[in-house]
């Protein structure tokens, strides 16, 4: 069962859409999907992944997934690779597997266009001195005095550039629009820049380059893109997009459309700041389960289907904004609650001792598989003399409304009996090493007393059967909302020394220990688990923690909020 809606909710693309196909001004709908293949993907891009793949498919069209490799200092096969998976994890396939550098010799003749017009020139500004020419938000920009080069030279400057004569920096090629226009992107923007490196598809064949936004819209054009989908801050990118197509003889001339970023709090989700994080040691690699990338919430247990269902309820709309995290966590929480099994787990354990249960023999219990869906049916849990319960769940001089595990107490034990604690037994530094309880035969499930009613229940594992598995408890990378704030500040700063605390020795039903990489659980009254997908082995159980049964960050930013207030 999962918890996506069929419900698909209307927003202004899906508007445009409907539109532009009752008007016949289309008769089918290419969407794509171009990342960058320079680092994992984030919760933020499968926003886009959604939006792309899922209009057009609703709407019987093809998606495309292109990536965008036109600069090979920072880009690499194994991040296309990663990429690939993150879209078919989602649950998407595309229809062309494209690359930008596919057209690079389009691009190439396309450029060549621009100069012959009189439209592009060969600029020997530096990239500072070009910064300078451009002016300011109040400040026309100034021409540079290559602007108006002949085109002979221009045509003879680009090919020698083409072909590897110049060194990295010394020229380029820029746009000739309009240095005094109010958009600072239209002032000449640079359409090539010299790279005299090798590509992880092409060799050395290229030493120049294509810029993002002279490749992003003619890739769109040659593939016959109807709706280019892009986030917010290429908005002010549009009027270049257009323009570049309209100086050219393209194919045809798609739309561009600008909605607003999936933004999270405590996390940051800059491809940059992830690699700084990744490249300093401060995680542990791209798919570490506290980060935001896709990877990472995969390992952690994040499961596709409430990726989808959390986008879909955040919809599409043109104003950013920061989506609280405990959101993305309470689809997960939806999603998980109606198909991950219930089993018990002791992630800090003490002995418990039933002094009237019979020495070395094993009584197997039968306990609901979930309690909600009595399809899954039912699991054998052991019990024996000897079991290990939560730490937390005894205190020896408890409050008045402590309703747990205290000496001369009686407390339920899950699927099982009512027990009492009689003596606690400690070691020579007070430290409390057993506990001995007897219990109540006649509270057993079917006897008489079965329905005796005590204020508390608690989880437990048999410490015979019981195995030892290593849990890690994944909390938020960050201990503020927005850790980077102002301009000037070192997010760094906020990382949160708890983001990942690792338990050595907790103790789980067998079945769990046996689990393989990727099964998801809940543990009874702790929160929901799964398999670490790299570092669980057999023999060798390691469980991160998916995420808490409740949101306690949300106590927690309510304290806070009102310790401000005072």
């Amino acid at each position: 069962m999962s918890s996506e809606t069929a419900v698909t909710p209307t927003n202004f693309i899906r508007n445009i859409i409907i539109q532009d196909l009752e008007t016949g001004k289309h008769d089918g709908i290419i969407t794509r999907f171009p990342p960058e293949p320079n680092g994992h993907l984030h919760i933020g891009h499968a926003k886009s992944i959604c939006l792309n793949f899922g209009v057009a498919a609703e709407f019987g069209g093809r998606t495309n997934l292109r990536f965008d490799d036109t600069n090979p200092l920072k880009e690499n096969e194994d991040f296309m690779l990663a990429i690939m998976e993150d879209v078919r994890w989602l649950g998407f396939e595309w229809d062309e597997l494209l690359h930008a550098s596919d057209y690079f010799q389009q691009l190439y003749e396309y450029a060549l266009h621009l100069i012959k017009t009189g439209k592009a020139y060969v600029e020997e500004l530096s990239a500072e001195e070009i910064r300078e020419y451009r002016g300011t938000l109040k400040e026309p920009g100034r021409e540079s005095p290559y602007r108006d080069r002949p085109v002979e030279e221009n045509l003879d400057l680009f090919e020698r550039m083409k072909a590897g004569e110049f060194a990295d920096g010394t020229l380029a090629l820029r746009a000739r629009i309009d240095m005094a226009s109010p958009n600072i992107n239209m002032r000449d923007p640079v359409v090539y820049r010299i790279r005299n490196a090798s590509h992880h598809r092409t060799g050395d064949e290229w030493h120049i380059y294509p810029m993002y936004d002279w490749a992003h819209g003619i890739s769109d054009a040659i593939e016959g893109i109807t709706h280019s989908l892009c986030t917010l801050e290429f908005e002010d990118h549009r009027p270049l997009y257009d323009w570049f197509l309209d100086n050219i003889p393209a194919p045809c001339h798609p739309r561009q459309i600008e909605f607003a970023r999936g933004n999270l709090d405590y996390t940051v989700m800059s491809k940059r700041r992830l690699r700084e994080l990744v490249e300093e040691g401060l995680v542990n690699g791209w798919d570490d389960p506290r980060m935001p990338t896709l990877a990472g919430l995969r390992r952690r247990g994040f499961t596709p289907e409430a990726i989808r269902a959390f986008w879909t309820e955040m919809g599409v709309s043109k104003a950013d904004s920061i989506i609280s995290m405990g959101v993305l966590e309470n689809a997960v929480r939806n999603d998980l609650n109606v198909r991950a099994p219930r089993t018990m787990a002791v992630l800090d354990p003490v002995k418990v001792v039933l002094t009237n249960f019979p020495e070395g023999e094993t009584e197997w219990l039968e306990a609901p598989v979930h309690p909600q869906d009595e399809a899954m049916g039912t699991r054998k849990v052991a019990l024996t003399r000897e079991i290990w319960i939560e730490r937390g769940d005894f205190m020896e001089d408890p409050p008045r409304k402590f309703f747990r595990m205290k000496p001369g107490g009686e407390v339920r034990l899950r699927n099982a009996f009512i027990v009492q604690c009689n003596d606690v037994i400690k070691d020579e530094q007070g430290e409390i090493t057993e506990l001995h309880c007897t219990f109540d035969p006649d509270t057993r499930s079917g006897m008489p007393g079965a329905s005796r009613k005590v204020k508390g229940t608690i989880h437990w594992v048999s410490a015979e059967h019981g195995r030892p598995v290593e849990i890690r408890l994944c909390d938020r990378l960050f201990t503020v909302p927005n850790p980077l704030g102002e301009k000037d500040r070192d997010y760094r700063e906020f990382l949160n020394p708890h983001s990942l605390d690792v338990i050595q020795n907790a103790i789980v039903e067998p079945h769990v220990a046996d689990g393989a990489a990727g099964d998801f659980y809940q543990f009874e009254r702790t929160g929901y688990f799964c398999h670490d997908n790299v570092d669980s082995k057999p023999g060798r159980p390691v469980l991160n923690r998916i995420v808490t049964l409740r949101d306690s960050w949300a106590r927690i930013e309510k304290e806070m909020a009102q310790a401000g207030k005072n």
